[in-house]
C-alpha cells in the first residue's frame, strides 16, 4: 500500500534532517557526551521537524545498543518506536487533550518505570494549548522529575508558554527551511521514486511550501497526480495558481509609463486564467526585492538567471526610492487584501495606489504621463520593460522646443521654468527643487544648496540630476552644487513665498467678509487659521 510522500520519507535519525543544522549538532553532541536533560522544548512553524526530532530523540534515548546520537533502527525499541507503538513513547497532543484531568493521568502514570525502555519519554505536541490548571500539574514533575522519565514539548507559539515551564526546559528553535535545501530533497525523493521533473516546477512547489519540508511534501504529491506521474512547470503553475513573470514585467513596465489602461488590461487577463491575485501580489514583492537587489549588490542575480536582462533593465529604469515605495504598496496590499470586496478589487487598488504615489515624474515628462495614461492600448499586447537605453532615449525624443534657447539664456529666472519641466521624481527632485542657480557658462552650471538641506548633496541624486538636465537640454554638461547661504530662489522657497501670500490672501477675505464677522461678534464664535485653505490649495487637494 503507498504511503504520502511526506510519512514515507519522514527522517528517521538526526542525519536525515534537512535545514536544522543548529539542533542536530546541539542534540548530537549532548547524547554521544551523555549530557542528557529531563525536558526539551522544540519551536518553530508547522512541517520543519518538531516532532519528528523528539521521535528520533526517543530512539537515540532507548536504542538497545546504547544511548547514541546514532541509533541503529534495527532493534525493537526503534523498530516499535519507527511504527509508533512502543510502549514507553507517550505522545500528546494537547490541542485535544487541554484539561487538568488528562495531565494528572499522564504524570501519575510517570512515576512508574518504563516497561520495556531505558527511559520514559512523553511528547506533548503544541503544549501552548494546555489550560492554565495543566501548566500548573506539569510543573511540580517538571521540577523534581524522575530518573526515568524524559520530556520533549514542541509548540508553534512559545509565548504562549509559561515562563515558569519554559525556564525548566533546553529550548530549541527550529527554522523554516530554505527553498535551496527544499528543492534539494524535492530532487533526492524523486530520483528515488523514479518522477521526473523540471527544475522549475520544484522551484515553485518550494516557494509555495513557505519553508514546511512537510508542506512541501504535501504538494509534491499534488503535482505528481495532478500531472499523472511527472512534473511540468506549467502543470504546477496551473495547479498553484502561480502568476508567471511576464505578467508582472508588464505591469512595471507599464507603470513607468504611467499607463494605467495598461496594467489593468493585465489584471483582467491574470482574472481570465483564474490566476491567484493575492499570489501575484507576493510574486511581486519577490520581484521588486529582486529588483532592489540588482540595483544594490548586481552580482546577487545570477549570470545564468533567466530573466537577468529584464531585471537588469528594470534596476535602471526604476529609481532605489521607488522600488522601496513599490516594495512597501505591494506588502500593504497584500495585507489588505482579505479586508477588500473580493479579490480583484484588492489588486486592482495596489496597482491604482502605485500610479497614485509613485513619486511625481517617474521617468517621462508630465505631458507624455497624461497621454499614456489616456491612450488607447491593446491588451493582448505584451509591453517589455524599458531598459536603460530606452528609459534615456524618451526624454531625448521630444526634447523641450526651446531647449537651443535656454541653453543661451539659462539664468535666475529661468531656472524655476526649467526644474518644473525635468522628468524628476524621488530624492533628485527634492535636490532640484531646493537648488538656487549661481552661473552658467559654455555647458558649466553651477547650483548652490541651503546648508539646512545638505542632506540632499548625494552624489547618486546629483548624478540623476545631471542626466535629466543633459537630456533635456540636448547636450552634456558639467553641474557643480555646493553649499552655501540661501538667497531665497530655490524652486521650494518661491513656491513657499507664492503659498504664505495665497494663505495671507485667504486669510484677509476671511476676515473682511461681512457673514463671518457677525458671527463671530454676535455668536462669539472665532475663526481656526489652520482651517483656512485658499482656492488654489482647494483644487489641488
Amino acid at each position: 500500500m503507498s504511503q504520502a510522500l511526506a510519512r514515507k520519507w519522514r527522517p528517521r535519525s538526526l542525519g536525515e534532517l534537512v535545514g536544522q543544522e543548529h539542533v542536530v549538532t546541539a542534540i548530537s553532541n549532548a547524547l554521544e557526551q551523555q549530557r542528557l536533560h529531563h525536558a526539551y522544548l522544540f519551536t518553530g512553524t508547522r512541517g520543519v521537524g518538531k516532532t519528528t526530532i523528539a521521535r528520533i530523540i526517543a530512539k537515540a534515548l532507548n536504542c538497545e545498543t546504547g544511548i547514541s546520537a546514532r541509533p541503529c533502527g534495527k532493534c525493537g525499541a526503534c523498530t516499535e518506536i519507527d511504527a509508533g507503538r512502543f510502549v514507553d513513547l507517550i505522545e500528546l497532543d494537547a490541542a485535544s487533550n487541554t484539561q487538568v484531568d488528562n495531565m494528572r493521568e499522564l504524570l501519575e502514570n510517570a512515576l512508574y518505570a518504563p516497561t520495556s525502555g531505558r527511559f520514559k519519554v512523553y511528547i506533548i505536541d503544541e503544549v501552548h494549548m494546555l489550560s492554565r490548571s495543566a501548566f500548573s500539574a506539569m510543573l511540580k514533575t517538571l521540577e523534581e522529575p524522575p530518573e526515568h522519565v524524559k520530556f520533549i514539548l514542541a509548540t508553534t507559539d512559545p509565548q504562549k508558554v509559561p515562563v515558569t515551564i519554559l525556564s525548566r526546559c533546553l529550548q530549541f528553535n527550529l527554522k523554516q527551511i530554505p527553498q535551496p535545501q527544499i528543492v534539494a530533497q524535492f530532487k533526492r525523493i524523486l530520483e528515488s521514486e523514479q518522477v521526473t521533473c523540471e527544475d522549475g516546477a520544484l522551484v515553485l512547489l518550494a516557494r509555495a511550501a513557505h519553508g514546511s519540508m512537510r508542506d512541501g511534501l504535501s504538494l509534491l504529491d499534488q503535482a505528481i497526480a495532478h500531472g499523472g506521474g511527472s512534473i511540468a512547470e506549467q502543470a504546477v503553475r496551473t495547479m498553484l495558481g502561480s502568476v508567471e513573470q511576464d505578467y508582472l514585467y508588464e505591469i512595471l513596465g507599464a507603470l513607468k509609463r504611467a499607463d494605467g489602461k495598461a496594467m489593468m488590461a493585465v489584471a483582467d487577463r491574470m482574472v481570465e486564467r483564474s490566476l491567484s491575485l493575492e499570489l501575484a501580489l507576493l510574486e511581486l514583492a519577490t520581484l521588486l526585492h529582486r529588483i532592489a537587489l540588482a540595483q544594490t549588490v548586481p552580482g546577487a542575480i545570477a549570470a545564468d538567471h533567466p530573466d537577468r536582462a529584464t531585471i537588469m533593465g528594470l534596476a535602471v529604469a526604476y529609481s532605489a526610492e521607488e522600488i522601496q515605495l513599490l516594495y512597501q504598496i505591494t506588502l500593504h496590499g497584500r495585507e489588505d487584501i482579505g479586508l477588500a470586496p473580493d479579490d480583484y478589487a484588492g489588486f486592482t487598488m495596489t496597482l491604482m495606489r502605485m500610479l497614485a504615489f509613485i513619486p511625481e515624474g517617474v521617468g517621462v515628462p508630465e505631458a507624455q504621463r497624461a497621454a499614456a495614461v489616456s491612450a488607447p492600448r491593446t491588451a493582448s499586447a505584451p509591453s517589455a520593460p524599458r531598459t536603460a537605453s530606452a528609459a534615456s532615449a524618451a526624454p531625448k525624443a521630444a526634447p523641450a522646443q526651446d531647449a537651443p534657447d535656454l541653453k543661451k539664456k539659462l539664468n535666475a529666472v529661468e531656472w524655476p521654468a526649467l526644474v518644473s519641466r525635468l522628468p524628476l521624481g524621488g530624492m533628485e527632485r527634492m535636490l532640484a527643487h531646493n537648488c538656487e542657480f549661481v552661473s552658467w557658462s559654455e555647458g558649466h552650471l553651477q547650483l548652490r544648496v541651503a546648508h539646512a538641506q545638505r542632506h540632499l548633496t548625494d552624489r547618486a541624486y546629483e548624478e540623476r540630476l545631471k542626466t535629466a538636465l543633459e537630456q533635456h537640454l540636448g547636450s552634456k554638461l558639467k553641474l557643480e552644487i555646493s553649499l552655501g547661504a540661501s538667497a531665497g530662489n530655490s524652486v521650494a522657497e518661491i513656491k513657499q513665498r507664492a503659498d504664505e501670500q495665497r494663505q495671507s490672501a485667504a486669510a484677509a477675505s476671511i476676515d473682511s467678509d461681512q457673514f463671518v464677522r457677525d458671527v463671530v461678534e454676535n455668536l462669539d464664535a472665532r475663526v481656526l487659521p489652520s482651517t483656512i485653505k485658499s482656492v488654489s490649495d482647494e483644487r489641488k487637494a
